[in-house]
């Protein structure tokens, strides 16, 4: 056995390893905005926190329908020519927002044909500030809309390349490996994107951090093929890698996979479906939240400027990578306790659900020391991710490959939906609480609004759990799409 063992390669964990990386850019490019509008954009365009919520929450609804359509479409091209044409237009999109103040200053002056300082100097001479506005948001806007149409590739190709190298046992642990992209690109960007923008103009940190999609284009296009066609992946690999094959092939009633493509129709036939999209409407805001609004909650509630809350979003997203835990843990049930792959996972995922309740108390703590919430909002962060590794391999465990990248994006659509509620909500609510100095629960103005959202995102995850085991109490694999 122990020879068999040492027969198996592991080129697996190369492919997982670029999956890591697409998705570590993936999160750089959508926090640039984040992490840049507070002091260098919103000063620029005379912003209030109800512009930056319409282009969140615009950026939401893009990115969930374009999830829809993004999963078809990896089904459609394939993995390879998919992921491509994904991290390609994402990575267009983000440069695209470093040349919204020259677009500002042309519609507004007329005059299309100067630099970035040169832009600046012409809207800051506009006395109509209510058109730079417009004009601007507009503008951002369409770099989101471009942004989110190419972003909402990243998961059902990565999702579908997993199903792809790896059997159904060790899914959640690759897919809690390279979802961790997300808190690496997370934890990276406050440590960098700030001091990009203040030495050379927030217009280059959109440019800079925009181009390392094309640059891992360059190795996906050489370090990808099946499994299969894949010359560094031997037979004993190979054979790993397709061990459920023979194992579903066991299950009364089970039909081989056809190569025939899935329609929206079968696919909603199934109360699997119906599940894992109401397990992503109900959490993925929750992240999108902590992602899009941390930075801004350290600034109106501490005072901070993106430099100052650079260490304190460093230290957050550091304890958000404990959620690779989370993907080991189901394997553990499954090699250790016996469960199957789904049971094990739903299992994982209540232990996960917990967790978020920590935030509950992180603005009531927040008035002995930033660092608690700080704390709090991290491991809020870590659940979340290992949750989203153990949501994501639902859809392996359940449905047939052929239609995996198009679930992943109908469940997307869903969590798309709930992130812009969470996010234009929480913009229209602070801008209210600030400006009404509103009470509730002991606290005043913004903090009010923050601690509402803070108690909404607590209980979020017990709710999708409770909905989700109804729906699909127990291990049932599509066997008939």
């Amino acid at each position: 056995m122990n020879q068999t063992h040492k027969a198996v390669g592991k080129y697996r964990w190369t492919i997982c390893s670029l999956l890591f990386f697409a998705t570590t850019i993936n999160y750089l490019d959508r926090q640039v905005l984040s992490l840049t509008w507070n002091d260098f954009i919103a000063p620029e365009f005379h912003w209030t926190n109800n512009d930056y919520g319409n282009i969140t929450a615009l950026f939401s609804i893009f990115y969930a329908v374009s999830l829809l359509f993004a999963g078809k479409f990896v089904d459609w091209m394939d993995t390879k020519k998919g992921f491509l044409w994904a991290i390609g237009i994402w990575s267009i999109g983000a440069c695209l927002h470093a040349f919204a103040g020259i677009a500002t200053s042309g519609v507004i002056t007329g005059n299309w044909f100067v630099g970035f300082e040169g832009a600046k100097e012409a809207i800051a001479t506009v006395s109509d500030t209510g058109m730079v506005i417009n004009v601007s948001v507009t503008l951002f806007i369409f770099a989101r809309f471009v942004l989110a149409l190419g972003e909402a590739g990243n998961f059902p190709a990565a999702i579908k390349t997993t199903a792809e190298y790896f059997p159904k046992k060790d899914r959640a642990f690759s897919t809690s490996i390279f979802n961790a992209g997300a808190t690496v690109g997370a934890l990276a960007a406050p440590i960098t994107i700030p001091f990009i923008a203040e030495a050379y103009g927030w217009e280059m940190s959109f440019i800079i951090i925009g181009a390392l999609g094309f640059v891992w284009m360059g190795f996906w296009v050489f370090m990808y093929d099946k499994p299969e066609k894949h010359a560094k992946v031997n037979a004993a690999e190979l054979e790993y890698i397709q061990q459920d094959i023979l194992a579903d092939s066991k299950i009364e009633g089970y039909v081989p996979e056809t190569a025939t493509r899935v329609t929206f129709k079968d696919c909603f036939k199934y109360k699997q479906t119906w599940a894992f999209a109401f397990g992503k409407f109900m959490t993925d805001g929750v992240w999108w939240f902590f992602l899009f609004w941390t930075p801004a909650y350290l600034s109106s509630v501490y005072g901070m400027d993106s430099t100052q809350a650079a260490f304190p979003l460093f230290v957050l997203y550091m304890i958000t990578l404990l959620s690779i835990i989370g993907g080991w843990l189901p394997t553990y049930f499954v090699d250790k306790k016996g469960m199957n792959p789904y049971e094990g996972r739903m299992k994982a995922m209540l232990i996960f659900a917990f967790f978020p309740l920590l935030a509950l108390v992180a603005q009531p703590l927040g008035h002995i020391t930033y660092w608690l919430p700080v704390i709090i909002i991290g491991i809020a962060g870590a659940a979340h991710q290992a949750w989203s590794a153990n949501i994501f391999t639902t859809v392996g465990d359940m449905f047939p490959k052929k239609a995996i990248a198009t679930i992943t994006g109908i469940g997307g659509l869903a969590g798309g939906i709930g992130s812009t509620v969470i996010n234009k909500g929480s913009g229209v609510l602070f801008d209210y609480t600030k400006e009404t100095d509103m009470s509730f629960m002991g606290f005043h103005g913004i903090e009010a609004g923050y601690f509402i959202i803070f108690s909404i995102c607590a209980v979020c995850y017990l709710i999708g759990w409770t909905v989700m085991k109804s729906l699909v109490p127990k291990y049932s694999p599509i066997t008939d799409l």
